[in-house]
């Protein structure tokens, strides 16, 4: 829809602007992109699970701020999180925000979209419609650990289980990291759009910026949510296997082990309910889900703050639900103790956390699981296993591939 006449201008600037409306998503997203990227701001686009809006919030200052910071009093904003709770989050105040739903810009409904619609308008004559390349984050140590080959982490994993068999743990997340090269063809919005159609359940999310350079992904698990500033929720999510197409989710049977491993994660939550004595809560599951490829065994956990006086819950529960047992292990200081020693390289992002903050009155945090982050001409994808007593080494294997493979499926 964006004209084009050689003639006159340019063949990459975009022309005869009535309004932002008259574009197309995919045709503002790449000048957006650009645009933020040219000028060193922060971005972050990203879709919830089971929605068909598409959101983008562009910041010209993001700053950082300590894992126990109050959400509840944070501007409209995304927040992206480490893996590692001494270093800062990164939190992207929304300067420019945009909404998206069936391919097409919505009309604004606050006045903060309202602002950002009238920037794009007066804007949009000087952008430039080209193939948005993101600015890569320059990886001085560009080699991956050691728990990267198959032998060294199955190597790893039986470690794990003998710790766990002594009584050191009860479960333990190693993970491991992929370097994949990219194909020139390789297009970031391409990729999103495939991942909101491959994975409608998933978070799936894209940001850049200069500090931590470009991440994009699709996450099955919820870590904290708050709705209305009434509704609470949490999940425990655990176990893997394939999902055929077909598959009886009620028929679905799970080994020992794997039910175990998500028992686990749920009384973890449990556990940190009876830290701040809130004993008010909803519990529903364990049940089979979906999440792309995978198939999950999930419970969901529910609070009414409002019932329970409790209006700085979803600030509290992060607080003491990162990092969770599904992505470092249990008791959790000796469990991230032993991977900081162990594992051979900074998560950074991965198994962190991000989402929006305080947009349209809501907070929806989730699990940053099967993210991979962008080089130039390559990316690095990440996965973990849960290892637990009955766990064997070369199963474990097969799971962060299977896990691996929901990303490269869609990319390579």
């Amino acid at each position: 829809m964006i004209a084009n006449n050689d003639a006159m201008h340019e063949s990459n600037k975009i022309t005869s602007i009535i309004s932002p409306l008259q574009f197309k998503e995919d045709e503002l997203l790449i000048v957006l992109f650009n645009y933020a990227a040219e000028q060193e701001y922060s971005f972050a686009c990203w879709r919830l699970p089971n929605s068909t809006q598409k959101n983008l919030i562009i910041s010209y200052t993001p700053y950082g701020i300590p894992a126990n910071e109050s959400l509840e009093e944070l501007p409209e904003g995304f927040l992206f999180a480490p893996f590692d709770k001494g270093k800062n989050s990164t939190y992207l105040k929304a300067d420019l925000t945009f909404s998206f739903t069936d391919g097409n810009l919505e009309e604004a409904t606050t006045p903060l979209q309202s602002k950002s619609y009238q920037w794009l308008q007066e804007i949009i004559p000087t952008l430039q419609k080209k193939k948005f390349k993101p600015r890569y984050k320059d990886k001085k140590d560009s080699s991956l650990p050691p728990v990267s080959q198959k032998e060294n982490f199955e190597h790893f994993v039986k470690k794990c289980i003998d710790q766990i068999e002594a009584g050191s743990f009860e479960k333990i997340v190693p993970s491991r990291a992929k370097r994949v090269d990219l194909k020139d063809s390789f297009d970031v919005i391409e990729v999103f759009q495939k991942l909101c159609f491959a994975y409608p359940n998933a978070m799936v999310s894209f940001i850049h910026t200069p500090e931590a350079g470009a991440w994009i992904g699709a996450s099955p698990e919820l870590l904290v949510s708050v709705e209305n500033k009434t509704n609470f929720k949490t999940v425990a999510l655990a176990g893997t296997k394939m999902f055929e197409e077909g598959t009886n989710l009620k028929q679905v049977a799970w080994t020992q082990k794997e039910i175990e491993e998500q028992a686990l994660v749920s009384r973890y939550i449990i556990n940190n309910f009876k830290k701040i004595r809130l004993r008010e809560f909803e519990e529903h599951g364990p049940k089979t889900v979906v999440a792309g490829n995978l198939m999950h065994l999930k419970t969901e956990f529910a609070v009414d703050m409002k019932a329970t006086n409790f209006p700085q819950l979803g600030s509290v529960m992060l607080n003491l639900l990162h990092p969770t047992s599904a992505v470092c292990g249990m008791p959790l200081e000796p469990s991230l103790e032993f991977l900081q020693q162990h594992e051979g390289y900074d998560r950074e992002f991965y198994s962190g956390y991000l989402g929006p903050v305080n947009v349209d009155n809501n907070i929806h945090l989730f699990v940053n699981l099967r993210c991979m982050q962008l080089l130039k001409e390559q990316a690095i994808v990440y996965a973990g296993a849960g290892v637990t007593s009955d766990s064997v080494p070369e199963t474990e294997w097969e799971e962060t591939e299977m896990k691996l493979n929901t990303l490269l499926k869609v990319i390579l």
